[in-house]
């Protein structure tokens, strides 16, 4: 499964919370999840770094890829 596009409504879902219910095992997602947890930055900004994560990750992250659309 592709990661959806930016304008993807997933993206300021996640951004808003919900990517801290993403099940995962790799630290690096793990450590951005509880950086943008404690993070005061808008959820616009949120969204472009979360975006811009899985899109470099993709094909490494593929469970957490699947999760996107989902959460």
């Amino acid at each position: 499964m592709p990661v959806p596009s930016a304008e993807h409504p997933c993206w300021q879902r996640l951004a808003s919370g919900a990517l801290t219910r993403m099940k995962t095992q790799h630290l690096g997602t793990q450590l951005m999840i509880k950086r943008l947890e404690r993070s005061t930055d808008a959820p616009a900004a949120k969204a472009r770094e979360i975006h811009a994560f899985f899109s470099k990750w993709e094909r490494a992250l593929p469970h957490e890829v699947q999760q996107l659309s989902t959460l």
